[in-house]
């Protein structure tokens, strides 16, 4: 097995595969089925919002000076007319600013000031909302490639539009390979329950992706090459089989299947074995470790950013944490630390983080990257959140 690529490198060629990935094209979806989905091309307003001048008060809307003559609401106002007005109506023509209705009183048809109420409440414009104040029709409102929130959708709803243009979602088969893996109960020794198919699906559909099927096969050349060739879906992921012994088979596999390697593994720790392909007839293949620990930290290396690259949004962005302890170095390996965070602030490695432990990653609250050469305590990281 090469040395592999540098961990930032591997994320890198990720992204690419995925922009290179052929996909459906972009569909038409009514609004309310679009939250957790990728706009596909910048959205403007169909209108200026708020498309009329409205009030942001309950009150008066009045024209001139007081006392006023109270007419109906939504009469055209002359000076010395007020009119009566809600949070949100429409300010009649004729309006110079909105009264609040504390600053008021109204009886027999006149409207006069309270006592004591401040001039400034009586200015050109007050309490009025210009229409247009938040976006001017045509003005772009949400970018593309962001993946839409429930605010969002409420964005576009005020903004005119019914339904929205996202990206297709990625099918992912998932291919779960091991002979000693039991998916329930409790395992005799020799043998380890399944942790890949409990969570994967959840996983990718936060990175964007869809499990559109899911097979579990034996350690075997045959099965597997003819799992990997059938399986369909626009990504593949399998786990474990990423290794050079006798017992994995997935690089032979891909070898004999004339599948370009674009990362042959990965500088890092845990998770060094893991590798990405391109499959002959185009369809990338994200291959994890079969450690549980390891295959997370490769699922956030490659199969977040490959799919952030299929779906037209940015990969997640990395923050920095203080090292709030020394880090000791590994020779040239980048090590993906789950951290927690000390009372002082500083990220400080989480318990139980061997490759094949989960205990640590479930109560982290990120994942630090700590360079081949170590951290110092007080040195600043990079740092991933958790897709959870």
């Amino acid at each position: 097995m090469s040395s592999g690529l540098r961990w930032e490198d591997a994320r890198a060629a990720a992204y690419a595969a995925g922009q290179a990935a052929a996909l459906r094209p972009a569909a038409q979806v009514e609004l309310a089925a679009c939250a957790g989905r990728t706009l596909a091309a910048d959205l403007p307003a169909l209108l200026p919002v708020p498309h009329y001048a409205s009030s942001a008060m309950d009150g008066w809307a009045i024209a001139g000076t007081g006392p006023w003559q109270l007419v109906p609401a939504g009469t055209p106002l002359r000076p010395g007319q007020a009119a009566p007005v809600v949070t949100g109506g429409l300010i009649p023509d004729g309006t110079d600013g909105v009264l609040r209705s504390e600053c008021g009183t109204a009886a027999a048809q006149r409207l006069e000031l309270c006592p004591g109420t401040e001039e400034r409440e009586l200015a050109a414009g007050r309490h009025i909302r210009p229409a247009g104040e938040e976006t001017a029709a045509g003005a772009v409102v949400v970018a593309a490639g962001t993946v839409l929130t429930p605010a969002h959708l409420a964005v576009a709803a005020v903004c005119g539009h019914d339904a929205l243009p996202v990206a297709a979602v990625p099918r992912v088969a998932l291919l779960l390979t091991g002979d000693e893996v039991v998916t329930s109960g409790i395992p005799v020794p020799g043998r380890v329950r399944d942790t890949f198919g409990p969570t994967l699906p959840a996983i990718i559909a936060r990175f964007g992706g869809e499990v559109g099927g899911s097979r579990r096969l034996p350690d075997d050349f045959a099965t597997t090459a003819e799992a990997i060739a059938g399986c369909g879906g626009d990504v593949v992921v399998t786990t474990g089989g990423t290794g050079t012994s006798d017992a994995d088979h997935l690089r032979r596999v891909l070898d004999a299947a004339g599948a370009t390697i674009l990362v042959p593994s990965i500088r890092m720790r845990p998770g060094h074995p893991a590798l990405l392909a391109r499959l002959a007839d185009g369809r990338p293949l994200v291959g994890l470790p079969g450690n549980p620990l390891a295959a997370m930290m490769a699922l956030l290396t490659l199969a977040d950013p490959l799919l952030a690259g299929m779906t037209g949004r940015a990969p997640a962005p990395l923050h920095t944490v203080r090292a709030g302890t020394a880090l000791r170095p590994i020779h040239d390996q980048d090590r993906l630390v789950p951290y927690g965070t000390a009372p002082d602030g500083g990220a400080v490695p989480a318990d139980h983080i061997g490759s094949a432990m989960m205990r640590g990653l479930a109560a982290a609250d990120g994942v630090m990257v700590v360079p081949a050469a170590g951290a110092d305590p007080g040195q600043q990281l990079p740092a991933l959140d958790l897709p959870w």
